[in-house]
């Protein structure tokens, strides 16, 4: 028989680490990056109208993901990673958001739209990478488990108001996305349903 390990106060720690609570920012931004990754493939396989629809979701989500990243992660990020990283974040979104601009007004089935797309793509993914990298070890090195349970809810409810289309104008800029963000996502939701409506 092994002798048991005795607890240390380190251990709930741990675990919580290991397996943090489903609200919990970075769990939820980690479970959206896989989400962005697994619809890039999808577009890639898709044809057609299919193909449409798909980048529409994709779409949808980097839109949604970066306007509430920039209003609720990206400011506690300056205190904890640097006010350096949070601005090369949000440039990074800013350039996205440009380019998904770009995207959503070509024919998915043109060979620019698949250029641009895999352009696109490696951009994204560098861009999460660094989140993943730099960011959000550093929130969760500066933030307490309570902290981050409270960033994911406000998260969330941002998320239900957020555009889910890209918008230049506002893009990188937290302050540009409280004041103008409202709006900009009562025209998309409007916009959205319009076209859901014709289909």
């Amino acid at each position: 028989m092994t002798a048991q390990r005795p607890a240390t106060d380190k251990e709930p720690e741990r675990e919580q680490a290991e397996n943090p609570p489903e609200n919990d920012v970075v769990a939820v931004l980690l479970r959206q990056h896989a989400e962005i990754r697994a619809l890039f493939g999808e577009v890639k396989r898709a044809e057609g109208d299919q193909k449409k629809d798909v980048f529409d979701r994709l779409r949808a989500l980097l839109a949604v993901h970066e306007t509430a990243e920039e209003m609720v992660v990206r400011p506690v990020a300056q205190d904890t990673a640097g006010k350096e990283e949070a601005d090369a974040r949000n440039q990074e979104e800013r350039e996205a958001n440009k380019a998904l601009s770009h995207l959503e007004n070509l024919d998915v089935t043109s060979r620019e739209f698949e250029v641009e797309l895999a352009q696109f793509e490696q951009a994204v993914l560098n861009h999460a990478q660094h989140e993943e990298m730099e960011e959000f070890p550093a929130l969760r090195k500066g933030c307490t488990p309570e902290q981050l349970q409270k960033m994911g809810k406000r998260l969330a409810a941002v998320e239900k108001l957020a555009p889910t289309h890209p918008h230049p104008t506002t893009a990188g800029s937290p302050m540009a996305q409280w004041t103008i963000g409202p709006f900009a996502s009562l025209l998309d939701r409007a916009r959205d349903a319009l076209s859901s409506s014709r289909a």
